[in-house]
């Protein structure tokens, strides 16, 4: 198993939001979560993800028990292992497109022409091969969205965790980022957890489970 999470729970105050998630996922599986807002689906994504702790519970990660690493530890080990798509893309603005799928291995302290010669690999595997010195403003939002997944798969990562990926594109845009999942799935095994409102994109993964009262249900 990649992610391995057991008796996950979170409340902020007195709403007890997460009560005892179970979850495991295989590599190269596509797992949706679906749920009404305010339902929990996005703490517990930020959970798994590292980007939150929970208040009991355990998470495994590549056999690795996250609880167990410092906050130095913890961020390297993200930069390596973990990738994040979110409904906003998040590049930053002043980079052209090439720079911000460069930016995680930078991070890593990877040699600049590896970093480019990478980069520049997944953006024409994107069918962004013309776009490599636009920045964001220059991008429609697919476009925009399409470097945020390179940016995301930059470091090779184990799982990708997507946070209402195609909430802010529209429909024709959405469907193009969902063969997109299909075919990293298929090209590289790539491991996806996906939180969306959009049952099409949720249809399309291995298994769809919906946030209920605290728990996850298998639709």
């Amino acid at each position: 198993m990649v992610l391995e999470a057991k008796n996950i729970h979170k409340s902020f105050g007195q709403l007890h939001i997460l009560k005892g998630i179970d979850l495991a996922v295989a590599r190269g599986e596509i797992v949706s979560i679906v749920g009404k807002s305010g339902s929990g689906k996005s703490t517990l994504l930020h959970i798994l993800g590292t980007l939150d702790r929970a208040d009991r519970g355990e998470v495994y990660i590549c056999q690795t028990n996250i609880e167990r690493l410092s906050s130095a530890q913890l961020a390297a080990f993200r930069n390596r292992h973990i990738g994040f798509v979110f409904q906003f893309h998040h590049l930053l603005p002043e980079f052209t497109a090439l720079e911000n799928v460069c930016l995680p291995a930078l991070i890593q302290n990877k040699p600049i022409h590896d970093a480019r010669q990478r980069a520049t690999e997944l953006l024409t595997y994107f069918g962004l091969s013309e776009r490599l010195h636009h920045k964001p403003a220059e991008l429609s939002g697919g476009e925009q969205q399409r470097v945020a997944v390179a940016r995301a798969l930059m470091n090779q990562p184990d799982i990708v965790f997507a946070d209402e990926p195609t909430g802010n594109l529209d429909s024709a845009a959405s469907a193009d980022l969902h063969r997109l999942i299909q075919q990293l799935r298929r090209d590289y095994g790539q491991t996806f957890i996906i939180v969306t409102h959009n049952y099409e994109l949720a249809e399309l993964s291995d298994r769809c489970l919906e946030m209920r009262d605290g728990i996850l249900v298998q639709l």
